[in-house]
């Protein structure tokens, strides 16, 4: 059989650098030539930010108070219903495709099982009848977890110091179907209970709201990056022990693998990882894997980190914030809840 014979490309020309008095390399290919200019930097990129991939997350509390600061999270309130509604406002005007709501339990409203979860008039329904009254075009995307309603902190039922998978399941079922009848628009289980976004869907289905989406949190790790968000909702100071028995090990990828897979067998419609930046390589192993609509969360630490060293003139606040979330769209994501948002969303728009 005939060998074909590959000729290199000729070696170019080398010359002199007039200017500089430099030799050229006389290289064919220069990587520079793509980036030399905004316009052609623009026509090659590989990876685009738009507001259309931003979920808000906002927390909620039961005040005559229009807003509290939120101590540890510089320029993230906590707001009243009224408030919220003007929030959900500026969202959908600035092309911000939906908001995550988290309340502030009121602590005399705790106990051992998160039992006002169920209640169809706590403060989780009425700001999503409120703002879904008011600005039907925004999506309501609800967590359902059970750590802002217990006593303990923890996001299910206890027995000693044990969490019950099916105990847990069984109420944050009633948690989603009392949200669904609000008028939530996607379900987001956070709290990794073995076989709950199962048992959501068919609840949901079973109720008539086949059209309500699941958004599992399929792989939440046991992070350190949660304490400010743990002192949003107030249950830094409740919290008994630590959430290690049900939330991933940081070690581990395949089992975040395994996890999305039983969550997309169950019904879930998106999958999100959690936390964002340090799980960038999960990111893109779940999307890379399942091609499913893939979100990422850029908690409460990440942010916090950035605005603390912004505020120190350690860094360029804004220019971190933008590079932090193209790194999400890089690594595959569809979308990133981020507490950024507004402020994202008004600087792309300003262009």
């Amino acid at each position: 059989m005939e060998s074909r014979v590959v000729r290199p490309f000729p070696a170019p020309q080398s010359h002199q650098d007039e200017a500089h008095g430099a030799p050229s390399l006389g290289l064919t290919r220069r990587m520079r030539r793509n980036r030399k200019a905004d316009w052609s930097r623009r026509l090659v990129r590989e990876s685009q930010l738009t507001t259309d991939d931003l979920i808000w997350p906002i927390f909620l509390m039961d005040s005559a108070e229009a807003r509290l600061p939120v101590e540890w999270m510089p320029g993230v309130d906590r707001l009243n219903i009224e408030e919220a509604v003007r929030q959900a406002a500026e969202a959908a005007a600035l092309g911000i495709p939906a908001i995550a709501p988290f309340p502030y339990v009121d602590k005399a409203l705790r106990d051992p099982t998160g039992s006002e979860a169920l209640n169809t008039n706590n403060l989780m329904c009425r700001a999503v009848r409120a703002i879904k009254s008011a600005v039907p075009q925004i999506g309501i995307i609800c967590d359902a977890a059970l750590d802002p309603y217990t006593s303990h902190g923890h996001d299910g039922v206890m027995d000693g110091e044990r969490i019950l998978n099916d105990a847990s399941v069984a109420i944050l079922v009633g948690q989603a179907q009392a949200l669904a009848d609000a008028g939530a628009d996607v379900i987001a289980p956070s709290d990794m209970m073995d076989g709950r976004v199962g048992a959501i869907r068919a609840a949901l289905d079973g109720d008539g709201h086949e059209d309500v989406q699941i958004m599992a949190y399929a792989a939440k790790y046991a992070s350190a990056f949660y304490g400010p968000f743990r002192d949003a909702i107030g249950t830094n100071a409740t919290l008994v022990g630590d959430k290690r028995t049900y939330q991933m090990d940081p070690a581990n990828t395949d089992e975040a693998i395994a996890e999305v897979m039983l969550d997309l067998e169950e019904g879930a419609d998106m999958v999100m990882i959690k936390p964002g930046m340090p799980y960038l390589d999960v990111v893109a192993r779940v999307k890379d894997h399942f091609r499913v609509p893939t979100f990422a969360y850029q908690v409460s630490g990440e942010y916090a980190m950035i605005m603390a060293a912004a505020n120190n003139g350690w860094l360029d606040g804004d220019k971190a914030m933008l590079e932090s979330l193209l790194a999400f769209k890089r690594a595959g994501a569809d979308g990133v809840l981020t507490y950024f948002a507004p402020r994202v969303a008004k600087k792309l728009k300003a262009g």
